[in-house]
């Protein structure tokens, strides 16, 4: 009996934060982020990108995520998460994850790379973005 209250709560919380807005992104120029030109995908599907960021401050956590996909496919791989560090020197990214077995092969990727801040405003976690890169990649075996 419980259960269904609960649950009804948190599908409006997420209701909520999907329909609220993002925060304006950064206009700092100063703030990056870059895509190496080839990611690897292992024979487990397993697949690592990587590249730099840059970003200057920031009130809540900030992290760099990645996303993947191949040909004109609309669909997207979520790849992994790097908590970064704001203090305006350039730092190394890498994430890696699996996605769905057999979605992914050696060859060219697009993939797209964000900056984003988990800042509060009136009391929730919103996205604030502090930059973004998409780039055409190669996947290579290993």
């Amino acid at each position: 009996m419980f259960a269904r209250p609960a649950l009804a709560a948190v599908a409006g919380a997420a209701l909520f934060l999907l329909a609220a807005p993002a925060l304006p992104a950064s206009a700092d120029p100063y703030e990056t982020v870059t895509v190496d030109a080839a990611g690897r995908i292992a024979e487990d599907g397993t697949v690592t990108l990587s590249g730099t960021y840059r970003c200057t401050g920031g009130s809540g956590p900030v992290f760099v995520s990645s996303s993947v996909g191949t040909g004109s496919s609309p669909t997207r791989y979520g790849i992994g998460g790097t908590r970064a560090v704001c203090d305006g020197v350039e730092h190394s990214w890498e994430n890696s994850g699996k996605p769905t077995p057999g979605a992914l092969a050696p060859g060219a990727a697009h993939v797209e790379a964000t900056l984003m801040e988990l800042a509060l405003q009136s009391g929730l976690p919103l996205p604030r973005f502090h930059a973004t890169q998409q780039r055409d990649i190669t996947l290579t075996q290993g």
